[in-house]
């Protein structure tokens, strides 16, 4: 991933706070983006933060459901969670590990908790695929907690490179068609840090603890807990944490412009490729 250029200041260009829904067999998240205030940002579909100490909230889980035509990457910060899919293929997600799963040209999957009590805590992104690999053959991009990079920029900043670039720290994840930038940024209270946004990316900014300034003087703007910021404006994006410390999700990717015909759990490019999805689950082709 090239690293922008662009000195012009990166600035929050909306600010987005996710609405309580629940999903699966009744687990409760809280839906940022694919909900009515954002439908998507492209290639961005959904991201749903789940996070409680009730497991009334979680017990019953994902149970088997299909996907086609894009990718769910699912990054556990408390809690497990199992996997199982049709193709033969199961794994166990851990607190810290990444799961970026290409769902492709279609796969039947479940995600269930492996616990009855105690924390559950994580986010799951949608990432479109491009037309010409939606029907590629599903596969799994999983990494343990000790396989996800870490580094430490400058004092007080520490960041976990899921997918893109920290200076010479480089995530695990490649997916070429969108580029992905994921990183997990912990900032001490009151520090700042600045970082260089890939150029022609879409990029937001969401805070799971405490709070902090996107930009800096009198442009800087606050972004609370549980507050998504849709960044815009330039490559030079400066982060300053407050009082008590912040951590967020910084996620860019490449948007793909192309038309977007989706339906619960099918993302295709045209209706009759969601109707034939649709079929083709039906009849048992996935």
């Amino acid at each position: 991933m090239n690293a922008s250029l662009d000195t012009t200041p990166a600035r929050i260009v909306r600010t987005i706070r996710g609405r309580a829904t629940s999903d699966g067999a009744g687990v409760k998240l809280t839906r940022v983006i694919g909900g009515p205030d954002l439908p998507e940002l492209d290639p961005f579909l959904l991201l749903d933060e789940f996070g409680t100490d009730k497991a009334e909230d979680y017990i019953a889980g994902f149970p088997s459901h299909p996907h086609r035509g894009f990718e769910t990457v699912t990054y556990m910060l408390d809690g497990r969670m199992r996997h199982q899919d049709n193709h033969g293929n199961e794994g166990l997600l851990t607190p810290g590990s990444v799961q970026w799963m290409t769902a492709g040209r279609g796969l039947v999957h479940s995600e269930m908790p492996e616990q009855e009590s105690g924390r559950m805590r994580g986010f799951q992104l949608w990432v479109n695929l491009p037309a010409r690999e939606k029907m590629t053959d599903p596969r799994y991009q999983e990494f343990a907690p000790d396989r996800i990079p870490v580094a430490r920029p400058a004092p007080g900043v520490e960041v976990k490179v899921i997918a893109g670039r920290v200076g010479d720290t480089v995530g695990p994840i490649a997916q070429p068609a969108t580029d992905p930038l994921y990183l997990d940024i912990a900032l001490e209270p009151g520090v700042a840090w600045q970082y260089a946004l890939p150029a022609g990316h879409n990029a937001f900014a969401y805070v799971f603890e405490g709070a902090l300034a996107v930009g800096e003087g009198e442009d800087a703007r606050p972004l609370e807990n549980h507050e998504m910021g849709v960044l815009g404006g330039g490559g030079a994006l400066a982060l300053r944490a407050g009082s008590g410390g912040a951590r967020l999700i910084l996620v860019a990717g490449t948007p793909l412009r192309e038309p977007v015909a989706r339906h619960g759990p099918f993302v295709m490019n045209t209706r009759q490729e969601l109707m034939q999805a649709f079929v083709d689950f039906q009849e048992g082709r996935f």
